[in-house]
């Protein structure tokens, strides 16, 4: 509603003034303001805020007066009247320079005293003086002849029994016709002439019989309320009774122990109470200091005595800020205060000679909602507030968006509100009216500003890119994708207008009402948004009545008019000429004189779909958003004027729409009590209906209310008893300025503080304003009401209605929270409860939340946020909490079962903890969910080791894909070797390390081994490994060790002979292919040539290599060349054996990521290079010209069709590089436990002779097992045999390895029974096999290296012809591949 800005400002006391001031009061229109001091009059001017004239009384007169005591303003402010405390009153003339405005507003019948000045004086009489000072023959009024009673229309009353009763304070409600009193002796009331004349015989008084300690009063005019200030620091807001006259108590304005423990009691009394100039919000301020802001109708939206405003940054605290006298500035924009304390020793402060240290007046700055001048924008989902200013928006970030001329700053917007902009012009995404807590801040054009100050009203259009603002004249409006404003190009034409009754945007339209000046006629006026501001552009239509209200539904503009008729208009758009306009025609009018007895009275008008009947919606659905119903609210009371449906409706075919004849309304209707802001939308959805048919009302410190329709279930007809529509109340701990309706949420702001003081230390700058006050700023906020309104009808055995509410919003991003919310409160206020609860509400939420999918998910939360003493409570109701655990079990969400073993672990002993842990340790292994095993291992032993008072966090909900690989190479480093004496005793020992990047859980988990604990852990991984390997899930193992620091190696050399062992060759090689995504080898039907022709290598596969009998025939075939004595070393391989030093030397260092460059492979005056296809459909990016570090020699190559075919083929047989690694990784594992029947699959698999020569020649030169060498031998049988039937793809790899196969046989036919492994041969088998482990980044990062001492072992010859034209994969992109020609 209203919130601070910024620090104060101090307005500095002229030095020459002898005294400091001690009474402020504004003239009626608040642009002058009466500064009194004890013999000195100033007279203030508002914009700038300076001392324009002053008036010193002389010493005789002072001598004879007395000092000033209060001021009064005629309403002209012509003439001001100074009371002075020897009793006299003083009249000083204001002669203006200036012109009288030519309008001013007229409020009939409110001039019964405004001629007259009402003087009460302390010998209890009431004197009524004229302005010119005389008494006109009319005598005092003795106030004891009054007669006071409970109400006006009893029999005549008491009269006051003592003499000495006298008037301390007192304030005219014009709306009410009466005087607001307070006694001297505490008592308060009111007093109103029964009839025109003011003599005694004709006033009567009625007593608020609950206060005894009144110290002040105001009142409010526009809500009929008078706010009496009481000696114990609370304000009571009381109204007249309507019916019988009596004072009714309408709220109480006082702080709560809650909110401010420490001086809620110690206020002292009410010193001031000042409503604001539009009434929507009131100052109070009391003896011992401090300010605190309320709305109407009680709720607190500023106090002064809590936060940086009472502490400072080291937590002392402060003197709170001691008011003398207060006044409120023109439209509520500034707060004028004299500070008591800076004038404490008068003497001191006037010789004072620090500008920061003399006297002043101290000017506070305020920000208010547009809704409190302007309530017609409450059927929209933006806050708007203003400033004197400046204008703040929360719907900056979609402008930004959709701005095409905004910075690359704002780029990140772009993509929030992208999943937003479905063409929907009515509803905002969540995102740009949450986004963030800042403010879109719009500078009002300075020109507009200088001649038109303050700003008065102000209006957003519906999608938030628009906003319009109205001055003293004239308006102006601006647009925040253009970000330019639209000023009048005639300054007269703004000069002739001022805007009455608000303003409204209608599609690209302004829609204003205005009285013009020069003509002096009420005027309906509609602007085009595009066109240039200018009357000429402007629809113009003449209205009969001053217009005080204006709001706009659909295509009707309301009016509410200074008669109490309301006049609805149909808008039309016409496109005739160039520029588009409107059409406006009168539809109805309606006299609401009879039930508003002052126009002034009224705080909104507003056009709604909203009706009781709603079953005439399912039987018309065309209607649902027609306007059926206005709402008004009179000074905080909610009417109703519904459509009449009862008579005849007939509808004339011929009848034009233009024409049809509307329904008149029906007898008002009082829907609601101490309403502020009503909020509605004339939107429709069929989901959401519950939501956007609902009337949403804000009534201060009562919180909210909605008026919620009930619909019958899959339209079944509704119960003869149950009501149409239901008032349900809630509070929430935002000031709503802002109703989401589909969102179900209310947007607010709220103000927050940020001190300085900790700046200021020398002693010298304690008075500056920075440090005696905290720089305010004000804060979006919002709040989610949907768990009210369900509890709510849960309460009134409304659950079918409930449970359709909560359906049709399951889908918001925070239904979770709400449900969860819900069962929270509920639970907080049942546990904690000392008064036993007849009827409680828990089963019955738990319950109703038991029809959500997460249910498990919301009780566990629930638990998890509230103490340990209400868990017993809370599962009595929703049940067992190892029920619950074995449904998320069975339903696989295992991150919620983790939080369920949290609550077993403090509500069951440990060995209920321990076999539920170990139920959901085995199913996250089973579904690899890494960081929940992790926790589980360390929940398991906190158990074993007496940790459990201290239980682990819930685990997160994040865990690293199992199906996406192993995750070690950024997270973790596994040694693959082991110490000697964790081996069984008589096996070899391992010294070949593969180090990787490493994170701290590669750590294992504990170092005494011994303990029971870690035994019944390693059971459990041990078991769960040789379920992996028995299915033949490699991937998976590989994922298991590196995810939990597995002890592979260690546990395979057990199992070597046991679960390691291959029992079926051909289904563990069609399984590794099918796991790791690797292709089956396919030989074209005709035979692949590579004729890589014009100097360049040729290799011919075809069917002579399926035929033949030998592999001497494809390692020795002749290369068809044209260069003579090409050395050999040219190959890729080459490179990879010439720089394993290097690799070596940088691995020994620790973990290390080679860079990999895409550079071609030349040698000087060698033509031989490197192509590269990196994709399977696409043709080398060499030809495409994408290489960005290609050689300028290099651009000379051609490949022909057949070449790339050849090259798709070598491709298409080939894996993802990920598997590619993975796959090496594992053959490592296998290769040092010594598992040589899993090396010889994976040696298949990636069709690599060197790695099948490896184990051969191991084999050979190494005493092994005689069974693992008869294994081995029967399962290459068999896949040779199933290669010859189902995949003779791998015939021609089978007849490459043929050889060392027939010397298998050899020797396991000489080898009589197994022997002892040697390690020394295994170790030299690592030793060859490790170039190939990165050859992809090393093979790139050393191709330029000289490459004349190239391996020319049989085995690096024999691997360079078979795999002339293999591929290796780019290592930093996934799905790229690098093709090798040689």
């Amino acid at each position: 509603m209203y919130f601070l800005s910024g620090w104060p400002k101090r307005l500095l006391w002229p030095r020459e003034a002898q005294a400091p001031p001690l009474r402020i009061q504004a003239d009626p229109h608040r642009t002058l303001f009466a500064v009194l001091s004890p013999a000195e009059l100033g007279i203030w001017y508002n914009r700038p805020s300076v001392l324009i004239v002053s008036y010193k009384e002389s010493q005789k007169a002072v001598s004879q007066f007395g000092h000033y005591d209060q001021a009064e303003w005629r309403p002209d402010s012509t003439m001001i009247a100074i009371s002075t405390v020897n009793g006299y009153i003083l009249f000083f003339n204001l002669p203006s320079s200036r012109e009288k405005y030519l309008y001013e507003p007229v409020y009939p019948n409110l001039q019964t005293m405004l001629e007259d000045l009402l003087v009460a004086t302390a010998d209890g009489l009431l004197h009524l003086i004229h302005w010119d000072g005389m008494m006109n023959g009319r005598k005092a009024i003795n106030l004891c002849t009054v007669p006071f009673s409970v109400d006006l229309h009893s029999s005549r009353g008491s009269f006051l029994g003592f003499e000495d009763v006298h008037i301390k304070d007192m304030e005219y409600c014009a709306t009410l016709d009466g005087f607001a009193v307070v006694f001297n002796d505490g008592r308060v009331g009111f007093i109103t002439p029964m009839s025109s004349g003011f003599t005694a015989e004709q006033l009567h008084g009625v007593w608020a019989q609950d206060v005894l300690d009144g110290t002040c009063v105001a009142v409010n005019n526009k809500y009929r309320l008078m706010a009496f200030g009481c000696a114990n620091g609370s304000v009571q807001v009381y109204t007249i009774d309507n019916t019988s006259g009596a004072m009714q108590l309408s709220h109480k304005l006082e702080l709560t122990p809650k909110q401010y423990p420490d001086v809620w009691n110690k206020t002292g009394a009410v010193k001031l109470i000042r409503w604001s100039p539009d009434n929507c919000v009131v100052m109070v301020t009391w003896e011992c200091g401090g300010l605190s802001l309320w709305s109407v109708f009680g709720a607190q939206l500023i106090c002064t005595l809590g936060g940086d405003f009472a502490h400072r940054s080291d937590g002392t605290k402060k003197d709170p800020l001691k008011i003398s006298s207060m006044s409120w500035g023109s439209e509520g924009y500034h707060l004028w205060v004299i500070d008591a304390n800076s004038f404490g020793s008068s003497v001191t402060e006037s010789k004072c000679k620090n500008e920061s240290q003399r006297c002043g007046i101290l000017q506070f700055q305020f920000i208010k909602s547009a809704l409190t001048v302007n309530p017609c924008i409450s059927n929209q989902e933006q806050v708007l507030l203003q400033g004197e200013d400046r204008l703040y928006l929360n719907c900056g970030d979609a402008i930004q968006a959709q701005n095409p001329r905004c910075s690359s700053a704002h780029s990140e917007h772009k993509a929030l509100r992208g999943q937003f902009s479905d063409g929907s012009v009515d509803s905002q995404g969540l995102s740009t009216l949450l986004g963030h807590r800042h403010w879109h801040v719009v500078q009002i054009h300075s020109t507009y500003l200088e001649i038109n100050w303050p700003i008065r009203f102000s209006a957003i259009d519906k999608m938030g890119q628009n906003v319009a603002v109205v001055g003293k004249f004239g308006f102006a409006h601006y647009s925040l994708l253009s970000k330019k404003w639209k000023l009048f190009g005639n300054i007269t034409q703004e000069q002739n207008m001022t805007v009455t009754g608000g303003l409204a945007w209608w599609n690209d339209f302004i829609v204003i009402a205005c009285y013009n000046l020069s003509d002096r006629q009420e005027e309906l006026r509609v602007y085009l948004r595009t066109a240039n501001l200018d009357n000429a552009f402007a629809h113009i239509t003449k209205v009969q009545a001053e217009t005080l209200l204006l709001s706009v539904f659909r295509d009707i503009v309301i009016l509410f008019r200074a008669d109490c008729s309301i006049c609805l208009y149909s808008i039309k758009r016409k496109s005739d000429g160039p520029n588009p306009t409107t059409s406006i025609q009168v539809l109805q009018e309606v006299s609401m004189s009879r039930y508003i007895p002052h126009p002034f009275l009224v705080v909104s008008v507003t056009l709604t779909s909203v009706r009781t009947e709603t079953g005439i919606s399912f039987k018309l659905p065309q209607q649902a958003c027609e306007a059926e119903s206005i709402m008004l609210n009179l000074a905080g009371q909610l009417i109703m004027v519904q459509r009449d449906r009862s008579g005849l409706q007939i509808r004339e075919k011929e009848s034009s729409p233009n024409q049809r004849k509307l329904l008149p309304f029906c007898t008002p209707v009082v829907l609601a009590q101490s309403v502020e802001n009503v909020w509605t939308t004339c939107r429709s959805n069929k989901q959401k209906r519950h939501l956007l048919e609902a009337l949403w009302l804000s009534c201060g410190g009562s919180g909210m209310k909605v008026w919620l329709p009930l619909f019958p279930r899959d339209h079944r007809k509704p119960h003869s008893f149950l009501s149409k529509r239901i008032m349900l109340p809630f509070h929430i701990n935002i000031y709503p300025l802002a109703v989401l309706f589909e969102d179900a949420l209310v947007l607010g702001a709220v103000n927050d503080t940020v001190p300085y003081d900790c700046l200021y230390t020398h002693s010298s700058t304690m008075d500056h304003l920075e440090f005696l006050f905290p720089y305010c700023i004000v804060e979006r906020t919002s709040q989610i009401y949907l768990h009210h309104i369900l509890r709510q009808l849960l309460v009134k055995n409304l659950g079918e209605q409930a449970l359709l509410l909560a359906h049709s919003c399951a889908t918001l991003p925070y239904f979770p929270h709400v449900l969860e919310l819900m069962l929270h409160e509920v639970l907080e206020e049942e546990a904690t409860s000392r008064d036993p609860i007849p009827d409680p509400l828990l089963p019955t939420v738990a319950k109703f939340i038991t029809e959500f999918p997460l249910f498990l998910q919301t009780v566990v939360h629930c638990a998890r946020k509230t103490e340990y003493a209400l868990w017993n409570y809370l599962f009595a109701a929703v049940g067992n909490p190892k029920d619950l655990f074995e449904e998320c079990l069975m339903a696989q969400d295992l991150d919620t079962a983790a939080s369920y073993l949290i609550i077993l672990q403090n509500m069951e002993v440990p060995a209920v903890s321990r076999q539920h842990a170990t139920l959901l340790f085995n199913t996250a292994l089973e579904q690899g969910k890494w960081d929940l095993c992790r926790h589980m291992i360390r929940f398991l032993k906190a158990i074993g080791s007496g940790e459990s008072e201290t239980p682990p966090p819930t685990p997160t909900t994040q865990e690293p894909s199992s199906s996406g690989g192993f995750e070690f190479f950024r997270h973790r480093s596994i040694s693959l070797s082991q110490s000697g004496d964790s081996l069984p005793p008589g096996k070899f020992n391992l010294q070949k390390t593969l180090s990787m990047p490493s994170g701290p859980s590669g750590k294992r988990w504990s170092k005494d081994s011994d303990c029971a604990e870690n035994m019944y852990i390693d059971m459990m991984l041990w078991r769960h490994a040789r379920r992996l390997l028995e299915e033949i899930r490699l991937k998976d193992l590989g994922c298991f060790a590196a995810q939990l620091g597995f002890e592979l190696i260690g546990w395979l050399c057990k199992e070597r002979t046991r679960a390691a062992r291959v029992d079926d060759f051909v289904t563990a090689l069609k399984k590794l292919h099918n796991d790791f995504l690797w292709p089956f080898p396919v030989i074209p039907v005709c035979s692949i040539n590579s004729p890589l022709k014009n100097g360049k290598y040729r290799t011919v596969i075809g069917e002579q290599l399926l035929k033949s009998q030998s592999a001497d025939s494809f390692l020795n075939m002749e290369v068809d060349t044209g260069i003579p004595n090409v050395p050999r070393s040219h190959s890729w391989l080459g490179a990879i054996g010439s720089s394993q030093r290097e690799m070596d030397a940088a691995s020994s260092h620790g973990p290390h990521m080679q860079e990999a460059f895409l550079s071609p492979l030349l040698n000087k005056g060698d033509e031989c290079s490197i192509g590269s296809a990196t994709d399977l459909t696409e043709t080398s990016s060499i030809v495409d010209g994408d290489w960005t570090m290609v050689d300028e020699n290099f651009s000379t190559l051609s490949l022909t069709q057949s070449e790339l075919e050849h090259i798709s083929l070598e491709l298409a047989s080939k894996g993802p590089h990920k598997s590619q690694v993975q796959l090496r990784y594992l053959l490592h594992i296998f290769m040092e436990a010594g598992c040589l029947d899993w090396c010889i699959i994976i040696g298949l698999i990636l069709r690599e002779s060197s790695v099948i020569s490896q184990v051969f020649s191991l084999m050979q030169s190494s005493d092994v097992d005689g069974e693992m060498l008869q294994n081995i031998k029967t399962g290459l049988q068999a896949v040779d045999r199933w290669a010859s039937t189902d995949c003779p793809g791998y015939k021609p790899f089978l007849t490459v390895i043929k050889p060392q196969l027939q010397k298998l046989s050899e020797i396991a036919e000489e080898q009589e029974q197994p022997e002892a492994f040697q390690p020394a041969a295994l170790s030299r088998v690592a030793e060859q096999a490790s170039p190939r482990v990165e050859d992809s980044r090393v093979s790139a990062s050393h191709s330029t290296s000289p490459q004349s001492e190239a391996g020319n072992s049989p085995a690096t010859r024999h691997e360079e012809d078979l795999l002339g034209l293999e591929e290796e994969e780019d290592p930093l992109q996934e799905s790229g591949y690098d093709c090798t020609v040689s």
